[in-house]
Parts: structure tokens; sequence; C-alpha cells
């Protein structure tokens, strides 16, 4: 084998929007509330081997907007990249997985929720950074508890 063959490898195959939902139950009467929603914003990520050398990390969000007790929308999105990585170490195969596909991915899927949440008539909701290293930290902390 060369050297070639064993330089560690990390590249963007694909990032693409795997399932978009809109969901207004309470429209239109919704759009005639004078109150400001209330935002939720649900995270998860998810990373699976797909062949030799290729993973798939998804990215999911859910935004939910209530005023009062009335749902205004809920759009929950899922944004996924494919990656192909060769010769990383195991120790550092998971933090890229859970850490660096994460913050690749998340940009475009903040886009696309901001822009189904336009096009359904509210007001833009701009979703906040994500530090993805926190976000995995804290898995693998409720990881070793549960064990």
């Amino acid at each position: 084998m060369s050297d070639e063959n064993l330089q560690p490898t990390f590249q963007i195959q694909r990032v693409y929007l795997k399932s978009l939902s809109l969901e207004q139950p309470n429209s239109p009467s919704i759009f005639l509330e004078q109150a400001s929603p209330n935002i939720e914003v649900a995270v998860s990520t998810i990373a699976e081997k797909q062949d030799e050398n290729i993973f798939e990390t998804t990215v999911t969000i859910t935004v939910t907007a209530k005023i009062n007790d009335k749902v205004a929308f809920l759009v929950e999105g899922k944004q996924a990249g494919i990656f192909e990585v060769r010769n990383i170490p195991p120790a550092q195969l998971d933090p890229l997985l859970g850490i660096g596909c994460p913050n690749i991915v998340y940009p475009y899927l903040r886009a696309n929720i901001a822009d189904a949440i336009t096009r359904a008539g509210f007001p833009p909701v701009h979703l906040a950074e994500i530090n993805f290293e926190v976000f995995y930290q804290q898995r693998e902390q409720r990881n070793v508890a549960a064990v």
C-alpha cells in the first residue's frame, strides 16, 4: 500500500433535504391572533454507516409555534449529508460524525426551515447557531449515565 492510501480522508459526497413537513392546524383563524407565538425547538442528530467508508449524518429540527394554546404551525425538517471517511482513528470517528458532520449539514436545514415558515405566511423564524460539540458531549454524558 502506498502512503496515499493511508492518508486520512474526509469528503462531502452530498448534502440533501431528506424530509420536510409543515402543519398549520389552526389556519386561517390563527392569522387573526394578535399575540406573538411561543416558539419551541427540538434538535436531534444521528449517524449511520451506509457502506464501507460511507456514512450518513442526519440533523432533525422540529419547530412548534403556539399562540396561547393553539398551534400556529409545526415544521419538521431532516437534512442529511453523505460523507466519505477513510483512515480516521476510531476514537475520532464518532466525534467527527457527531460534531463535524452536523456542523456542515445544519446551515442548509436552517435555511430550509426558515423558507418553509415564511412560505407558510408566518414571520421568519431564524434558528440560532448550535454548538454541536456541547450537544455531542451532553448526549455522551446521558449515555454514560444510562449504563
